[in-house]
């Protein structure tokens, strides 16, 4: 028999991240996630629909998150579901809570816009896999159309 535990989710993030580091020097980071869905009810009325996940990273992934994503960025994050389950200390009843531990995250925001903590803690440009520190301009396509000299433009395009 197979199994297999996998989210995808792209929603903004309801809160800044929490980081905190494990007693062995392991890094940890929570936040939360909007998830929103559009649907049409019986009447044909337009509804929205959010979810909110919480979401656990660990490590140099967690690291990244708490530096570049802030409350309201935009983000992809791809990781699995997982159950936690504990007895309340003070009325002594079971609980338990499910949540996504990130096995990987895509920063969707552009610096400056989607997040809610100003430009400089903003993620780099969208689409672009932030789960390792490095950044670098993609190569220059060979072959790459130019774009037209200013003189051969139509002025009359009606767009």
């Amino acid at each position: 028999m197979a199994y297999l535990n996998k989210v995808f989710l792209i929603g903004n993030l309801t809160r800044d991240p929490e980081l905190r580091v494990t007693p062995k020097g392991t890094a940890i980071c929570q936040f939360g996630i909007a998830v929103n869905r559009q649907f049409k009810d019986e009447s044909g009325a337009t509804r929205d629909e959010t979810t909110f996940v919480d979401i656990e990273a660990w490590g140099k992934q967690g690291e990244l998150v708490s530096k570049y994503l802030t409350k309201g960025s935009l983000a992809m994050v791809e990781g699995r579901l997982k159950l936690d389950q504990w007895e309340d200390k003070t009325s002594g009843q079971k609980r338990s809570k499910i949540k996504v531990v990130l096995d990987n995250v895509q920063f969707l925001s552009t610096r400056g816009a989607g997040g809610g903590g100003g430009g400089a803690a903003a993620a780099p440009a969208e689409g672009v896999d932030q789960t390792t520190p490095e950044r670098h301009a993609p190569p220059p396509r060979s072959g790459a159309a130019k774009p037209p000299a200013a003189e051969n433009l139509d002025e009359d395009v009606p767009f």
